[in-house]
């Protein structure tokens, strides 16, 4: 495993071991799964974006690679963000943040 994903023409991710591959997909693909305003905060949820290391598995434990990010910015928790592996539990996830925003206004 080389720790590099790509989404496939169904929304699903797959490891990609060519890096120049990987590396024009991301280029060009829409990666976000949703994005959300809660008055002056922005949620955005995307297919695993880190700084540079975007489509990197973070997981730490080798097992189940985490490919998804929550990130909130604005607000008085800007620059929070989960993780997590799967498209459901990445929206699920999301809608929380937007929620839990949406009680605090």
């Amino acid at each position: 495993m080389n720790g590099r994903y790509i989404l496939d023409s169904k929304g699903n991710p797959k490891e990609e071991d060519d890096l120049i591959v990987w590396a024009k997909w991301f280029e060009s693909a829409d990666r976000t799964v949703k994005k959300t305003v809660v008055g002056e905060v922005a949620v955005s949820t995307v297919f695993y974006g880190y700084i540079r290391l975007t489509g990197l598995d973070h997981s730490f434990d080798g097992k189940v690679p985490t490919l998804y990010e929550t990130m909130i910015f604005g607000g008085e928790y800007d620059g929070e963000q989960e993780r997590c592996a799967t498209k459901e539990e990445a929206k699920a996830q999301h809608d929380a943040w937007v929620k839990k925003l949406g009680e605090i206004r």
